[in-house]
């Protein structure tokens, strides 16, 4: 049986794309599935027993079929909602079918026994959890923005009053709206004047604005790093909000502590990959120049100037020819 390498993620997908041509350049076998297209465009058998102790069986696409016994490695990318399948059935069935298909296929296609995970799915929703980020940051030795999670008023405005200038940001982004566009709220500014009971709503996300020079981002895949400096032209806070064509990208070299710091960050959360952002102080020669914003244990890199170098060790990760690191996510 050739080995094959699953790819779990939706059908337009830039990200995923880039590393599955890298794949065919290096003649791996790969499989393309979105899960969502259960009962559509995907089928499949799953079986296990006193005859075969790990699950084994099949998965056929519209295009391709492959043995669960031959996936090497999985990787898990961001597949389309499973409820997106069953919009035309009323909530009730729609909900079940949903439910159904996320605990079946979901749970054969994540409980592949030996395989390679980048990233296993559930050690992405531990690590999806800010609070947990900045903990774990602390704990590592890295240097983090004050910060408060609260939904209490008065809580906000104490926090506020021992800081200059106070930002607040999402824990998550926006979900898509009833005609089916999506939005986001960037880190900003904060009055604390306006704070009223509106914020006993839900909670909040307020830190301590750093006075930084720049951003870096530090895409860690296995055991190497790709770090770029990031500026804007404006000094706008947060650099998602602008023209990405308009970004100033720069290569800095990451201090060997915080570079031993994600190392360590990946693993205790069973992570091959991530996604870190922090804010720079300094010229960035000092870890005390490095302050951790966050982890997006399933990031996007397509559109750093490294994005080659980075699609190259997915793929030789993927494919066996490079160890996946110390984070190394294998399904036992």
């Amino acid at each position: 049986m050739a080995p094959t390498v699953l790819v779990i993620t939706a059908l337009e997908d830039v990200t995923a794309d880039m590393v599955v041509a890298a794949l065919n350049e290096r003649g791996t076998s790969v499989v393309r599935v979105d899960p969502a297209g259960i009962g559509s465009d995907l089928f499949f058998r799953a079986g296990i027993g006193q005859d075969s102790m790990v699950w084994g069986g099949r998965l056929r696409t519209a295009s391709r079929e492959v043995e669960l016994e031959e996936v090497t490695a999985v990787y898990y990318r961001r597949p389309t909602p499973y409820a997106a399948g069953y919009q035309h059935l009323p909530q009730q069935p729609r909900e079940f079918a949903t439910a159904e298909a996320r605990h079946g296929l979901g749970g054969v296609l994540n409980n592949l026994y030996g395989v390679l995970y980048v990233n296993d799915p559930a050690a992405v929703t531990r690590a999806d959890f800010k609070p947990a980020q900045l903990q774990r940051f602390v704990e590592l030795g890295l240097r983090i923005p004050p910060t408060l999670v609260t939904n209490e008023v008065q809580a906000a405005k104490e926090f506020a009053a021992k800081h200059e200038h106070v930002i607040y940001k999402p824990f998550r982004g926006l979900p898509r709206s009833e005609d089916g566009y999506t939005g986001a709220i960037w880190a900003q500014r904060v009055d604390p004047g306006t704070f009223d009971s509106d914020i006993a709503v839900t909670a909040h996300l307020f830190q301590a604005e750093i006075a930084k020079v720049g951003d870096v981002r530090v895409t860690v895949v296995g055991r190497r790093a790709f770090a770029q400096r990031i500026t804007t032209r404006d000094g706008v806070l947060d650099w998602r909000r602008g023209n990405w064509d308009e970004l100033i990208h720069a290569p800095i070299a990451v201090p060997k502590p915080v570079e031993a710091a994600l190392h360590s960050y990946l693993v205790s959360f069973g992570l091959v990959f991530g996604c870190f952002d922090f804010a720079l102080t300094g010229n960035g020669d000092a870890a005390e120049d490095w302050t951790a914003i966050e982890c997006n244990p399933n990031g996007q890199w397509g559109w750093l100037p490294d994005a080659s170098a980075i699609t190259g060790t997915f793929a030789d990760i993927l494919s066996g020819r490079e160890a996946a690191g110390y984070g190394e996510s294998r399904r036992l």
